[in-house]
């Protein structure tokens, strides 16, 4: 396949996937999240954290806010700074402002959290396949990050609705793939 059409394919599939994404109903958007994250819960690799890198849902992403409130786990959350990510410990007590791309992000004066104590990366993704491979936005923020050397060995879980469960995706040479893939239906150990 020639790298136009494939750029394409990428672009298509993003939008597309996008677009499903956003035309769900808030209660089944609601009830899938919750689905979801009950599967997280009751995962060896989430419940063995202590530290654990989310996000603030965006565009009908998969809501993990209700896992939050449990203070048994210390929060990290990215900040976009330049072309990289930035992360912040968060309590739900903390003020959050609209950040990059209108995205939810800590306040800058949060405390910095420092990769040597993160147990475990929760990747918002567009679209993921069953190798493990990851559809992101198209900024290559977590693609730079899960390639820096302090990253690279951080168990990671990619997480997406499971119309967003694909059986393969467009990869570039440098995607890595993600170790775990998260649905509202199941929790799979991909490598």
């Amino acid at each position: 396949m020639d790298k136009v059409n494939y750029q394409l394919n990428k672009v298509e599939l993003r939008r597309t996937l996008l677009k499903t994404r956003q035309s769900m109903s808030v209660g089944e958007w609601r009830e899938k999240s919750d689905r979801l994250c009950s599967h997280l819960q009751n995962s060896t690799l989430f419940t063995q954290a202590k530290t654990i890198l989310a996000y603030f849902s965006f565009r009908q992403e998969p809501d993990l806010s209700p896992l939050f409130a449990n203070t048994k786990y210390r929060w990290g959350f990215p900040r976009c700074v330049n072309k990289s990510l930035c992360w912040h410990i968060w309590t739900p007590n903390d003020s959050i402002q609209s950040g990059a791309y209108g995205i939810n992000e800590p306040h800058p004066d949060a405390p910095i959290l420092d990769p040597a104590e993160v147990d475990l990366i929760l990747v918002p993704s567009v679209a993921c396949d069953y190798q493990g491979y990851r559809l992101g936005y198209g900024g290559g923020y977590y693609d730079r990050l899960l390639s820096l050397p302090q990253w690279q060995t951080k168990p990671t879980i990619g997480i997406v609705f499971d119309f967003a469960y694909l059986s393969q995706i467009p990869i570039e040479l440098w995607d890595k793939p993600l170790q775990n893939i998260c649905t509202e239906t199941e929790l799979t150990r991909k490598s």
